[in-house]
């Protein structure tokens, strides 16, 4: 959930301040090396979001389905594995085509 929170925020203080003077002047008035850098961290941080969205859906589907064996399966260094695989393939997602 904090690593779902961490995207949301991300989305919100970097993607959308220069989406929102985008909308206002109808053209792109920061520097013009600024918007590769800003559609990749929007494709990033979106990205982030919905596979953390995923991953806390397995996370429960596997605690509904075998409650016993969750603790087992699910632990503390393969969740951290999980958030680190996330964002790493957002990240790989949006910064490797620039």
């Amino acid at each position: 959930l904090v690593s779902l929170f961490m995207s949301d925020l991300m989305v919100g203080l970097v993607v959308m301040p220069p989406a929102m003077l985008n909308q206002l002047y109808g053209r792109w008035v920061l520097r013009g090396d600024f918007c590769s850098l800003w559609a990749s961290f929007d494709v990033m941080c979106c990205s982030a979001s919905i596979l953390n969205l995923c991953l806390i859906s397995l996370d429960r589907y596997l605690l509904i389905t075998s409650p016993l064996r969750y603790k087992l399966r699910m632990t503390s260094c393969r969740a951290l594995a999980l958030i680190l695989t996330t964002w790493t393939l957002a990240a790989l997602a949006s910064f490797l085509p620039i």
